[in-house]
């Protein structure tokens, strides 16, 4: 039910933001003199992500190679040292091999202007609430005709941000059968919202992870927590966090000899998101928790997600990703620790 109920929220959002593309007007000319009309979908890991009327799907530039542009849609800017601004682009004719600047109109009278090399991210923003959306959904089947074993693989990502704040929604789900053994299943939601806090790359950040695992035993572990969060890489061609903070567990196993009960664990957190990537090709994308227990000391819990996509074409991708979940020390009889791989075909929505 709930990988049903997550395939239709995925679709609806990939069938409703194409009925909301904005008007193709905008305007970039490359180093070699090129001219492009077209629709600016944003910037992420050095490429400039356009749309053309007389061209299939999104195509990708290099940023380095982009003379100047100019749009009067609204985009977000962020820039290397973490500030971000709101307004429309245009770009200002420098003198000699000094870098190009694009200028953001956040309003009539005050235009920013900022170094195309100190520029790593641009998304677009829009007063329609469904042209903000990122995202992507990926679906992978594998059977092997030795153990007659099948194994099938969700996995879907929305991302929201504005200015000062972002919030994520993600959501995994796989499902393996062989011949003589028990179907096992694990399903496991993400959500985070953060905030950018004064100082450059600084932030604060809320997390909730939502898991139900046969492997482990678990029906439902749910975990809170937040904390102060710092990017002490933010380029072009990576992006390094990484957080500090606090966290509450709570775990419901299901009842096998004897019931367990919910355990309640309060515990610190130490999160880490790693992102490389090349110019219209790979994306590397690994993230991890650590949550050593407060309330029960010599216990660890550490949840990792890794992910590796190549983009063949338009908004398709090939992707295999890595999942694993452990527990120093889970109750007599129970294992701790569940984890496996996937591979399968994705699309992208959005600035993705």
């Amino acid at each position: 039910m709930m990988t049903l109920r997550a395939t239709v929220l995925c679709s609806v959002v990939l069938l409703a933001v194409p009925l909301f593309a904005r008007e193709k007007s905008d305007v970039i000319v490359m180093n070699n003199g090129d001219r492009l009309t077209c629709e600016i979908k944003g910037l992420d890991s050095g490429v400039l992500y356009v749309k053309l009327d007389y061209i299939l799907g999104t195509s990708s530039v290099q940023w380095s190679k982009v003379h100047h542009l100019e749009s009067r849609q609204l985009f977000m800017v962020m820039t290397e040292s973490g500030l971000v601004y709101t307004g429309t682009l245009s770009s200002s004719e420098v003198p000699g091999d000094r870098p190009l600047k694009i200028e953001v109109a956040v309003d009539p009278e005050t235009k920013v202007a900022i170094d195309r090399t100190q520029l790593v991210k641009m998304e677009q923003t829009s007063e329609n609430f469904l042209q903000r959306f990122n995202g992507d959904v990926n679906f992978g089947v594998s059977y092997s005709k030795g153990n007659q074993a099948t194994q099938f693989s969700l996995n879907s990502d929305i991302q929201y941000p504005r200015e000062r704040w972002s919030a994520e929604l993600g959501y995994s789900s796989t499902l393996a059968d062989s011949t003589g053994n028990t179907a096992a299943t694990r399903n496991q939601v993400t959500y985070s919202g953060q905030h950018l806090l004064p100082w450059n790359n600084w932030y604060y950040k809320g997390l909730g992870v939502f898991l139900q695992s046969s492997t482990q035993d678990i029906d439902l572990q749910t975990t809170l927590g937040g904390g102060i969060g710092r990017y002490l890489k933010n380029t072009n061609n990576a992006q390094i966090a990484l957080l500090g903070g606090l966290a509450w567990q709570s775990t419901a196993y299901h009842a096998t000899t004897q019931p367990l009960g919910t355990q309640n664990v309060a515990a610190a957190v130490v999160a880490a998101n790693v992102r490389l990537f090349r110019f219209n090709k790979t994306n590397l994308n690994i993230s991890a928790i650590v949550l050593p227990a407060l309330s029960q000391p010599g216990r660890a819990f550490f949840d990792t997600n890794a992910s590796y996509s190549v983009k063949l074409f338009s908004n398709l991708t090939w992707n295999v990703s890595f999942y694993g979940n452990w527990d120093t020390r889970p109750p007599a009889n129970f294992s701790g620790s569940d984890y496996g791989t996937s591979s399968g075909l994705g699309w992208t929505f959005g600035n993705r």
